[in-house]
């Protein structure tokens, strides 16, 4: 599941890391539009069909949780109930109107409208519908793109100055969270300390996560833009490094962080009401087994 959250990051053009207030804000309607001309509805949708499967196998792997057939059943469906294009939308789009200025979305816009924006935009969606066999070779370096020191060089400053590795970490530990928190609601529980204890297993996997990645992430960049000339990735790199680049790519980045914590929040509330379901038929009929076990999200395995 961490590769595929990655994809929608890095992906979408997002190599920003600090998220900050915007100083003003912008509306739906204006920020609705930089959202459709990124093409982010058509690269997040390509990743939410195989979502479930990947939750399913992520709670599986968790051997603390001992988790039955149909715990394990609870899980695909709240994940097919929580992770929709519907859920993430709204959030995403009120986290980009609010991190938005009218200056940054002019020449966001400038960009995104000439031809360079408009062959970014098209890598970005062909890379996103890639099946996952692919993205792991590609992220793995079997699959990889003719390349030159030049073009290295490039894609180092993509990743490195712009700190993509952290934001994306910082993003995937965000939705565990949301998703443990959400299942501690739906079930009744407190979630004040299910978030306490999400936030301290986060911290303590964000350093392992970010090194493994660190390099797949380049790997994934160069594949994509593979087809962009030096003087394309010198230009791209220009516009991201610039003050409006900057204020776009983290407005874009806590849009995406919004609308996966949305979508998180949602299957854990789901996961957590079939949870509580399961446990009181169980307790409610003869049976020798034992009450099923309080869980929340596992900790994410290193990739």
């Amino acid at each position: 599941m961490f590769r595929y959250i990655l994809l929608m990051l890095v992906s979408a053009g997002l190599y920003a890391a600090n998220l900050r207030a915007a100083e003003s804000t912008v509306d739906i309607e204006t920020a609705a539009k930089i959202y459709q001309d990124a093409a982010v509805r058509e690269q997040v949708r390509a990743s939410l069909g195989s979502m479930p499967e990947h939750i399913r196998q992520l709670f599986s792997a968790d051997a603390a949780a001992h988790l039955s057939d149909a715990q394990l059943k609870a899980v695909t469906g709240a994940a097919e109930r929580g992770f929709r294009i519907d859920v993430f939308e709204a959030p995403a789009l009120n986290a980009l109107a609010a991190n938005l200025d009218s200056s940054t979305v002019k020449k966001t816009e400038a960009f995104l409208s000439s031809g360079l924006g408009r062959r970014m935009v098209a890598a970005d969606v062909a890379l996103a519908k890639q099946d996952e066999a692919t993205i792991d070779k590609i992220m793995n370096g079997e699959i990889t793109a003719p390349s030159t020191p030049q073009r290295d060089a490039l894609f180092d400053k993509l990743e490195h100055a712009t700190r993509s590795t952290e934001s994306t970490v910082h993003i995937f530990l965000s939705m565990g969270q949301a998703v443990a928190v959400g299942t501690a609601v739906g079930a009744g529980r407190d979630p004040a300390a299910v978030e306490v204890d999400a936030r301290k297993s986060g911290e303590a996997s964000r350093p392992g996560l970010e090194q493994n990645m660190r390099e797949p992430l380049r790997r994934y960049l160069a594949y994509g833009y593979r087809d962009l000339s030096e003087s394309d990735l010198k230009h791209l790199l220009a516009f991201l490094e610039s003050a409006p680049g900057k204020r776009y790519v983290s407005a874009y980045i806590a849009s995406l962080g919004a609308g996966f914590d949305a979508m998180g929040k949602r299957c854990g509330e789901q996961l957590g009401e079939s949870l509580r379901e399961l446990a009181q038929a169980q307790m409610s009929a003869p049976a020798a087994n034992p009450p099923p076990p309080l869980i929340a999200a596992p900790t994410p395995p290193s990739p």
